[in-house]
């Protein structure tokens, strides 16, 4: 999910800047699916076989990154014969990614550029695979999901014979966190599980975005425990008329939660601490958040 032109705002409606890093990212999941037009556009793609071959070198480009080397170095790094080392060396000459500087090979701009973009396909191919779980009941809708910050992130499956797991993780955190926000959050934790909304209730500021049936039926049961926990400012509750997947921010770590659209259960739960992803999640909430309408009481529902 991308955030809107809402996200990320101030009072005055000004765009809260994110780090470069991360504004980044953004823009290049808004651009990704015009890539291939910008490209022919542009002319020359680039050869598959070069492509091929760069991902191949991904090792040597990589040790390269971190240091310049000479040969025996890059023997001894990559455990690699003198025959291959000179072959890899060879070819980084040939495509001008690297230069020979006092003995020793190092990348020129372009090669650090294609050395970080070989590294992060890796990055991502790889959070893709850790995400399928999550990725796999995500709705159509909000396919849009940024991977790059999850690249560290745990994930919790449901199992045949643990099918609660993703739903007790996401408490635990619960009971560890002061503050809590979050949106379609009862497919983590179902209303009819008491002690994770006393807890939100008496223990913790929290503030949730929810469907405006599922609002109703927090009333409904916990009557006045809710009305309480809004007017002594434990908890503020916001009512949106669509929400993706649950998303929920804690005060160290943000978590995620994929459910199956027919029973409605939590089938995967993932969390991280990355700074990159909480700030995705802030811009998210964010977006969200402005779209949402705050309630102050149950009469609100019906007015």
């Amino acid at each position: 999910m991308m955030p809107d032109e809402h996200e990320g705002c101030d009072d005055d409606r000004h765009p809260q800047p994110g780090s470069p890093i991360f504004e980044a990212i953004l823009e290049n999941e808004r651009n990704r699916r015009h890539l291939g037009q910008r490209l022919n556009t542009a002319g020359n793609r680039v050869n598959t076989d070069l492509l091929g071959d760069i991902v191949r070198h991904g090792p040597v480009l990589e040790a390269l990154l971190e240091e310049p080397l000479d040969r025996r170095e890059i023997e001894d790094r990559l455990d690699v014969s003198r025959a291959t080392s000179h072959r890899f060396t060879q070819w980084l000459d040939e495509q001008g990614f690297t230069e020979k500087v006092d003995g020793r090979f190092q990348l020129t701009g372009r090669g650090e550029v294609v050395a970080e973009e070989v590294l992060r396909f890796e990055a991502n191919v790889h959070t893709a695979q850790k995400l399928t779980p999550l990725l796999d009941v995500i709705c159509e809708d909000h396919r849009e999901f940024v991977v790059e910050p999850f690249v560290d992130a745990t994930v919790t499956v449901a199992e045949p014979d643990d099918p609660y797991r993703p739903v007790e993780r996401f408490i635990s955190l619960v009971q560890e966190t002061e503050t809590f926000r979050g949106f379609n959050t009862t497919h983590m934790a179902p209303l009819a599980l008491g002690g994770f909304h006393e807890q939100l209730f008496d223990a913790t500021d929290t503030e949730i975005v929810y469907l405006p049936h599922i609002a109703e039926k927090l009333f409904d049961t916990y009557p006045e425990r809710a009305q309480k926990a809004i007017e002594n400012g434990y908890l503020a509750l916001r009512t949106r008329n669509h929400l993706p997947y649950g998303l929920a921010l804690f005060d160290e770590c943000v978590g995620i939660g994929g459910y199956d659209e027919t029973t409605g259960h939590m089938q995967v739960f993932v969390e991280t601490d990355a700074p990159i992803a909480m700030e995705w999640a802030e811009r998210v909430y964010n977006s969200v958040r402005a779209d949402s309408e705050l309630l102050d009481s149950r009469n609100d529902q019906t007015d």
